[in-house]
């Protein structure tokens, strides 16, 4: 009976507490499976829309424009029009590519801003090609004014992603226009290693931030049954799948992995959870708002439909995890802090933009 006592206790513990800040959140506009947005002004952010629409909206007051666009897109399964990021002049889309014959790929295109036409070019291709729509990952972000980062998901394909001749399962680094930046691993003791290729070994990662504080790249990836994490992307690292589940199974609960343990061949991330909680999109606040936030992860979930937020310790230890809401909006999919520390979450299910406010 003492050992029971003692587990319950280590159990309850080890549970994330909720959070006892005081927020409000208010829908802005209802939208049709909203994946992405991304900040145009103070008052207005494109929005994309799973089934195919770019639309600019109005945080202030809720009103909405269709925004056309010549991408070649196809909706399949998990696929659609996905992670969108203006900068500067220009707008990037990380969109699943119609490639024929049943086929898709994740794949980048950039087209100059316009309120009313964006005319895309595509920048990047993950090849090759694959029959499947799931896991197109599909998060971007951009360093330095020069790098942009995106993950092209496995596909479902598993060991592909320890394939370094092809895309899907890594992390990719490309320079805004699409070309190859010359310090990618390739060219610095991968020789083997595609061009575009960062890092490997990662499932389906649908959260990327860059960090304001010190300026580096971390993923929140989306595991099997248990084994969902956040990390950080390093250069020519490998965070192991399939060979290593990061501690969660099959669907089938069965085994997941040749190996059940971390070793040394793998990155170790910073943070998982097990069971999964179906992470999404991830933010490193900094902002006004919630000013003693700053530093702090927010990470959104999925089947879990929840904001947590993480403390960063010493930028190398996550701890303090805390929920805070759950089963408010639905399924979590996107959060970006806004020009003024406001926080704003795209939801599905209930399909709306949201925003959070002291």
């Amino acid at each position: 009976m003492k050992k029971i006592i003692i587990l319950i206790q280590i159990l309850i513990f080890s549970l994330p507490s909720l959070a006892k800040e005081n927020f409000n959140l208010k829908k802005i506009i209802n939208l049709n499976n909203p994946w992405s947005l991304t900040f145009v002004n103070e008052r207005e952010a494109l929005i994309s829309e799973k089934e195919g629409e770019i639309l600019l909206v109005n945080i202030n007051n809720g009103s909405k424009q269709q925004v056309k666009h010549n991408l070649n897109f196809k909706v399949d399964g998990q696929g659609g029009l996905l992670e969108i990021i203006k900068h500067k002049d220009h707008v990037y889309m990380c969109y699943t590519e119609d490639r024929g014959s049943g086929k898709t790929s994740t794949s980048i295109a950039r087209a100059t801003f316009s309120k009313t036409n964006l005319n895309f070019q595509n920048i990047f291709q993950a090849n090759p090609p694959i029959n499947s729509g799931y896991h197109f990952g599909c998060r971007m972000v951009i360093q330095d004014d020069q790098y942009l980062y995106a993950s092209a998901g496995e596909r479902g394909g598993g060991n592909i992603a320890q394939d370094f001749n092809q895309h899907p399962g890594s992390i990719i680094r490309i320079n805004l226009d699409g070309s190859i930046p010359k310090d990618n691993p390739k060219f610095k003791g991968q020789s083997e290693w595609l061009p575009e290729i960062y890092q490997i070994g990662i499932r389906n990662p649908q959260g990327m931030t860059l960090s304001p504080f010190n300026n580096k790249v971390y993923i929140s990836n989306h595991g099997a049954r248990g084994g969902d994490f956040f990390g950080e992307v390093k250069f020519a690292e490998n965070y192991g799948w399939k060979i290593w589940c990061w501690g969660g199974t099959n669907y089938s609960y069965s085994k997941c992995g040749e190996v059940q343990a971390w070793d040394k061949r793998f990155t170790n991330p910073l943070y998982t959870w097990v069971p999964s909680i179906a992470v999404s999109a991830v933010q490193i606040y900094k902002g006004l708002e919630f000013k003693e936030w700053d530093g702090h992860i927010l990470m959104t979930s999925l089947r879990d439909q929840s904001l947590r937020k993480l403390k960063f310790v010493n930028e190398n230890k996550v701890a303090d995890e805390q929920v805070l809401f759950k089963d408010k909006i639905g399924r979590i999919r996107d959060i970006k802090i806004g020009p003024r520390g406001k926080i704003y979450l795209l939801s599905n299910g209930q399909s709306a933009l949201w925003e959070m406010t002291k």
